[in-house]
């Protein structure tokens, strides 16, 4: 096994600009005194991490839902996907996975499907673990809808630290399971709500890996 490549990973290009700046102002710290330069170099090989876009396995398997985000399971609980996406106003399972800042951050779609609906809401910046983060803070939300007609929801919400949401995907892009789609800058969560009748197979508490853990299995 390559150690290299089990320990580095590559980089999202959203990190660069950030990687550089947290370079830079090391730099400045090692000449004003070391012990500083040394925490800033500890601070942006924390930067390069925290934007780390590691390949992932999705399983092929028709049918399955897909963790959109690595992190834990924070809730589970039956919830109306936001209205902006024009989903029927009733109740489905909503399951949130909670990313800390040492969590990767690119987000991967849930299912296979076309998004047929992208909505950003303004909003505040609660810890993204509690309940109400999901009606109050800024969010971005996207409706896909897969080939047998039925609709998922997937939600990025901004947290206490994060305060960018950023979506790589147009209306009508199609989308492959774990495809990625978005990143959030330094902390938050992903809602996804399953389609009515859908039973989640994990548990609160439980640690999800995007693209790969399965969330639910649609022909279940």
């Amino acid at each position: 096994m390559n150690m290299a490549s089990t320990f580095i990973k590559p980089m999202h290009p959203e990190g660069r600009r950030f990687v550089a700046i947290f370079g830079a102002v090391t730099l400045v710290l090692f000449l004003i005194w070391d012990p500083l330069g040394w925490l800033g170099v500890l601070l942006t090989v924390w930067c390069y991490y925290f934007f780390r876009d590691p390949e992932r396995v999705t399983p092929d398997r028709p049918g399955l839902v897909i963790s959109p985000a690595d992190g834990i399971v924070s809730l589970i609980e039956p919830a109306v996907p936001p209205a902006e996406l024009g989903m029927a106003d009733v109740p489905l399972t909503r399951v949130s996975v909670f990313m800390n800042v040492f969590n990767c951050h690119v987000n991967r779609a849930p299912v296979a499907g076309t998004v047929k609906a992208i909505a950003y809401r303004p909003g505040k910046f609660f810890n993204a673990s509690l309940d109400k983060a999901s009606v109050d803070n800024e969010r971005n939300s996207l409706r896909i809808t897969m080939a047998d007609g039925r609709d998922i929801a997937v939600v990025q919400i901004a947290g206490l630290v994060a305060r960018r949401i950023v979506c790589f995907v147009k209306p009508e892009a199609p989308l492959a399971a774990g495809e990625r789609f978005g990143l959030i800058r330094f902390g938050s969560r992903l809602d996804v709500y399953l389609p009515d009748g859908v039973a989640p197979l994990v548990a609160i508490g439980q640690t999800m890996v995007a693209g790969e853990t399965v969330i639910a299995d649609l022909k279940g």
